[in-house]
């Protein structure tokens, strides 16, 4: 049984650490504070008043900043390289003492669960984007919030609940990312033919002109005006 609550435990630290990192953190550390629950030895850390008060203030910018199209995207892109490392490093820490195979194991797990819902977190964010309205962003951002809450309590408290809904989450990604991946692309090749322009290649021998070699005139300022479409 023990076994198994210290599985759900970095098990549900991980995933929940790719959506939002420093909701997790806070937490566990809150959790671990308040005596609803002992942290494992590697993780006491978390309940550190000053850790804490860290962790709730990063979560603070990150509300607002998760809210604001586009500031979300970019705030994600950073955070691939933070979220993914500590899902891994607070996975393993919440095994406990252990071998240092299971620990390696650990690592590449966590940090497997922490890539899998990052990337799904961010790139649906990217979709929602289009979207000319801010309150897709505002929905999605609150509905992630409350998903990591509630997955880090159920791991506490749930833990065999937990691991059958993370099954059922790994199945729904990947049935998703493929599709999402596609998504995306299918978007970027929509802005590159948007924001695009076909340039003519010159006949060989011509100067720096057009196909028949005429040089285009010179508009105002000196600059050389485009041809006609």
């Amino acid at each position: 049984m023990e076994i198994v609550a210290a599985i759900a435990l970095g098990m549900g630290a991980a995933w929940a650490s790719g959506i939002n990192l420093y909701a997790t953190m806070a937490t566990l550390g809150l959790l671990g504070a308040t005596g609803h629950m002992h942290l494992p030895p590697d993780l006491q850390i978390l309940a550190h008043p000053v850790v804490i008060a860290a962790a709730a203030f990063m979560y603070c910018v990150e509300f607002f900043a998760d809210k604001t199209p586009g500031v979300d995207t970019g705030w994600d892109t950073i955070h691939t390289f933070i979220r993914i490392p500590a899902g891994a490093v607070i996975a393993a820490g919440a095994l406990g003492d252990i071998s240092p195979a299971a620990q390696v194991a650990a690592l590449i797990i966590g940090g497997g669960l922490a890539t899998t819902s990052h990337t799904l977190k961010a790139g649906t964010r990217v979709l929602i984007n289009t979207s000319p309205e801010p309150v897709s962003n505002w929905v999605a951002s609150t509905a992630e919030d409350a998903a990591v809450f509630g997955g880090v309590i159920l791991a506490v408290y749930q833990p065999e609940v937990f691991l059958g809904l993370l099954a059922v989450f790994l199945a729904a990604a990947a049935w998703a990312l493929p599709r999402l991946w596609r998504a995306i692309r299918t978007l970027l090749a929509r802005l590159a033919r948007l924001f695009g322009r076909t340039v003519p290649v010159p006949a060989e021998g011509a100067p720096a002109g057009d196909a028949g070699g005429r040089l285009p005139a010179l508009g105002l300022g000196g600059r050389r005006a485009l041809p006609p479409e």
